[in-house]
């Protein structure tokens, strides 16, 4: 993987200001520790940090091939997993390679079918390509939205990079945040609406978009969304498929010059790639599958059983790791860690994020990194098979929003009250939810429920999905660490997001049809095993930590978070048992602790962006 940045200005010649384009792409060394590389011409000037993972001695970005008059180039952060069939193709079609990375294929593929090669693409992806002759930019991103890409144009100057913080180094560029952007911050929090860069004068090219940039002014328009049509195979043939698809897919994303493992927390999803990993690796007698978890210290003894996390991961994590022969890491972090990451992962999503379970997986990605350069992780098997509770619940299924936004009313009566009148935060999210429910796709024919379910699987692809994707994403490339997500493959997702619920739902369990599909790859106990969320700490002194953090933030006058909430009301609970109260939030119960976390990193955030309001 890697980051990635340009700039484009029809008003100035850009070859005039190499150390802006340096500056933009310095900021992303963390994303590609291992090389950089600049390319600048008078109108179009593009920059690349590089993590090396195929062909580390002959990938270096950007990419410029000449092709008679024309010239072609690239850069690019993703991984190809269709590389050698397209390059086999390219092949046939008279082109030549000099290198045996993906960058090469993807350049020569646009040169061969134009705008048109995204189509072919199997991967991740966020990329531009600049021609010559027609002085255009063409900027991609997957379809899933698993790599990251924002932009900001205006008077015709088009800034883009694969994190904010790129085009906040442009001296031209001003950090500020409008009504809208607080309300993607205290309203909708990390489930940010795809499109928006939270920043003012700040986008996001969406997932499954692609964007062309020239003297015209700029285009946007999809290049694939989810399509809608009757599932005609039934429930075995279905779960053949699903196994068929899942398997390739791992396999795929085996491919790697680096030392390559797996998130394993002995649940379900992860348990089920793992194991197609080892017997991968054991087949073609690659030695033993490197696995990795996660806990926190003291958290068996505190730990305490909810409808969220029903169980603890660690005797699951036992299982698995004897059951595959693996050889197994197992990570451990205290509240010291945990608290100081908090600012740490700021800066890495240059946004508050989703407070210790941002902390805990950089932490986790960190000491990963040590070993290891690319993981395989169970990312979106939940949004995409229907898995999370709220699938299964009533008030969740009849609330008219989103299901993480069930608390939005509470969460809103900790807000500063002249702030809410100014934001209307609420009726923000019912604009929002009400937006995402005009783009499902429907299906003639469905009944009441079947069109509720496709409904909020829609939701979950397209809304919740990003956030999870997003927080990984950052958390490991702050680190240098590429994660690779199988369930997110677009062959994988099409074919469920058609499965009808009942099917989906075989033997009346959540994600049914995917443990039909897993029937002979894990062990019996482990295929039925509950759900259970990503783990956080459960230790007292970070509930003692993040308080004394938020009290010293409202005993300050200076504090920039301030003027928003409702600081009274606030410290009554900082104050107070904070272990009281639980909000639905985000896939899991908000306690105290991740309120006071929450509150923490919005203030780091304002005073270490010097974020000005407009």
């Amino acid at each position: 993987m890697c980051g990635i940045t340009g700039w484009i200005d029809w008003n100035r010649d850009l070859t005039m200001y190499p150390s802006i384009l340096e500056q933009m792409t310095d900021t992303l060394t963390a994303r590609g520790p291992d090389a950089s590389g600049t390319w600048v011409t008078p109108h179009c000037a593009l920059g690349h940090r590089r993590l090396s993972v195929m062909d580390p001695a002959n990938g270096t970005q950007p990419m410029v091939r000449q092709y008679g008059e024309n010239t072609f180039t690239i850069v690019y952060n993703g991984e190809l997993y269709n590389a050698p069939e397209l390059k086999q193709e390219l092949q046939l079609r008279g082109h030549s390679f000099s290198t045996t990375c993906d960058t090469e294929v993807l350049l020569i593929s646009f040169i061969e079918w134009g705008r048109a090669c995204v189509d072919r693409l199997n991967g991740i992806f966020a990329f531009a390509v600049w021609t010559s002759l027609d002085q255009s930019l063409f900027l991609v991103r997957d379809r899933l939205g698993v790599k990251p890409l924002f932009y900001s144009y205006l008077s015709g100057q088009l800034l883009f990079g694969s994190e904010p913080k790129a085009i906040m180094a442009h001296p031209e560029f001003h950090v500020e945040i409008s009504e809208e952007g607080l309300a993607e911050i205290f309203a909708v929090g990390p489930a940010r609406t795809p499109g928006h860069g939270v920043y003012k004068n700040m986008s996001e090219l969406k997932p499954g978009h692609c964007m062309i940039v020239d003297h015209n002014g700029i285009s946007i328009k999809p290049y694939w969304k989810l399509s809608s049509k009757p599932h005609e195979d039934d429930v075995d043939t279905t779960a053949e498929r699903i196994h068929e698809l899942l398997k390739d897919t791992v396999e795929r994303q085996l491919a790697s010059d680096v030392p390559i493992c797996t998130l394993l927390s002995g649940g379900l999803d992860s348990s089920a790639l793992t194991t197609f990993a080892a017997n991968y690796y054991k087949e073609r007698q690659l030695g033993t599958i490197h696995t990795y978890s996660i806990d926190y210290v003291d958290n068996a003894k505190h730990f305490k059983a909810n409808a969220f996390q029903p169980n603890s991961d660690a005797p699951w994590i036992k299982r698995m790791t004897e059951f595959l022969g693996s050889e197994h890491h197992f990570l451990e972090f205290d509240t010291p860690e945990l608290v100081e990451a908090l600012k740490t992962v700021v800066y890495a999503r240059d946004l508050p994020g989703m407070a210790d379970v941002d902390g805990s997986l950089y932490l986790f990605c960190r000491e990963i990194k040590k070993h290891a350069t690319v993981a395989i992780s169970g990312e979106a098997a939940d949004e995409i098979f229907g898995g999370y509770p709220w699938f299964h619940r009533e008030d969740a299924l009849n609330a008219g929003t989103f299901p993480w936004s069930l608390a939005t009313a509470e969460r809103v009566n900790l807000l500063a009250p002249d702030f809410v009148d100014w934001v209307k935060p609420e009726q923000y999210v019912k604009d929002r939810y009400r937006q995402a429910l005009s783009e499902v796709p429907r299906l003639s024919g469905e009944n009441q429920v079947q069109n509720r379910m496709r409904e909020m699987s829609y939701l979950n692809i397209t809304r919740f999905m990003p956030t999870l994707l997003d927080r990984k994403d950052r958390m490991s490339m702050a680190v240098g660490l590429e994660v690779r997500v199988p369930f997110c493959d677009h062959r994988l997702v099409e074919y469920v997001w058609n499965i009808p619920w009942e099917i989906k739902t075989s033997g009346d369990r959540e994600k049914g049809i995917l443990r039909r599909a897993l029937r002979g790859v894990l062990p019996e106990d482990v295929l039925t095993r509950k759900k259970s969320p990503y783990p956080k700490t459960h230790n007292p002194s970070y509930l003692n930590a993040v308080r004394s953090w938020v009290l010293d933030i409202l005993n300050d006058p200076g504090s920039p978070i301030l003027p928003f909430i409702d600081a009274r009301k606030i410290r009554t609970l900082a104050e107070g048992d904070a272990n009281e109260f639980n909000l639905p939030w985000f896939g899991q119960l908000m306690t105290g602790p991740q309120l006071f976390a929450y509150l923490a990193q919005v203030d780091t955030w304002l005073r270490h962006y010097k974020v000005s309001v407009h």
